[in-house]
């Protein structure tokens, strides 16, 4: 009895010592492969090492001087390492991390990333395309600079992304991000009216696209969106709060329609801001302010202002009152 039982423990280390070796030879095989695919596609892809460990129960990759660019989009990321790990018996299941200092860039400017922690979890639906099911992004002690002259930085930043299984290619997004400091341009100069961060800065969207997240999205153009659901979007910065609700939907050229309905509580204090800082002529804040308190006054709230703002036709609009051309809506 005890012989049979040994055999069996000894058979059974045997398979699970192939079934893991079979894995790191297909996740070895497939990295390469997925860089070689991409080099033929015109991109710079290079690493210097690539290191698969975690036997038994592990698949741990690690890559070392990692560079990605996409020739079509002029998106290029640099880093020292970065680190893919998935359980050998889930292998649908993945924690990537990423190093302290990370470089990206597009064709406008050149970003530097710094955190002393950024990882993520990702679960994929079984299959070849390898669909995104959720994923779920935690940064800490944020600081992303520009060589646009900008710099940003938050104590915590947490993305989550999940589909919603009755609708094809929507996900419900929320964004969260503690002690966010913004860029000096938009900080405009508050002479101590105002703190240097945010209190509140978090969204709740489900948005659509025109196909689902999954391994093209990376190899090729990135999914666009189609319809965006504002649950509440909320700003608190010091006195000032912001919350924005409302519905887009965006068309094969980025442009969207809709209504974004914006609250917001002591505004007439950002106005202050404005006109202090010395950035925005006197002139148009006279201008707004004065449209602004009309609107306030309709409402009977002086101190809170319900702004709906209007994308028809190419343009912003808040009432009759055109403002511009619509942002367009792309993902690069």
């Amino acid at each position: 009895m005890m012989k049979r039982l040994t055999m069996l423990i000894v058979i059974l280390a045997l398979g699970w010592s192939a079934y893991w070796g079979i894995g790191f030879l297909g996740i070895s095989k497939g990295y390469e492969a997925w860089f070689e695919e991409r080099r033929a596609e015109g991109w710079v892809a290079e690493y210097d090492d690539l290191s698969v460990f975690g036997f038994p129960n592990r698949f741990d990759s690690t890559f070392t001087n990692l560079t990605l660019a996409d020739p079509r989009t002029g998106v290029a990321w640099d880093a020292p390492f970065f680190q893919i790990f998935s359980l050998s018996y889930q292998p649908n299941h993945l924690i990537a991390i990423w190093p302290p200092e990370q470089t990206l860039a597009v064709p406008t400017e050149k970003l530097g990333l710094n955190t002393t922690d950024m990882r993520a979890s990702l679960v994929l639906e079984p299959g070849a395309d390898l669909k995104l099911n959720r994923a779920n992004i935690a940064l800490e002690d944020v600081e992303l600079t520009s060589t646009a002259n900008w710099q940003l930085s938050a104590s915590g930043i947490d993305l989550a992304m999940h589909s919603v299984p009755e609708v094809e290619a929507t996900y419900r997004i929320a964004l969260r991000a503690e002690d966010l400091v913004p860029p000096s341009t938009f900080r405009l100069s508050s002479n101590g009216t105002l703190p240097g961060t945010f209190s509140t800065f978090q969204a709740d969207i489900q948005a659509s696209f025109d196909r689902p997240w999954d391994r093209l999205s990376l190899e090729q153009e990135r999914p666009q969106p189609t319809e965006l659901s504002i649950k509440l979007a909320s700003v608190e910065w010091g006195e000032l709060k912001l919350n924005a609700a409302g519905n887009l939907r965006i068309d094969a050229a980025g442009v969207p329609t809709g209504k974004i309905t914006i609250r917001a509580v002591n505004w007439r204090k950002i106005l202050k801001v404005a006109r202090s800082s010395g950035q925005v002529s006197p002139a148009l804040v006279d201008t707004i302010e004065q449209g602004l308190s009309l609107l306030a006054r309709a409402s009977g709230n002086g101190k809170e202002l319900e702004v709906p703002l209007r994308f028809k036709d190419g343009a912003l609009r808040v009432g009759p009152l055109r403002l511009g051309p619509a942002p367009r809506i792309i993902l690069r």
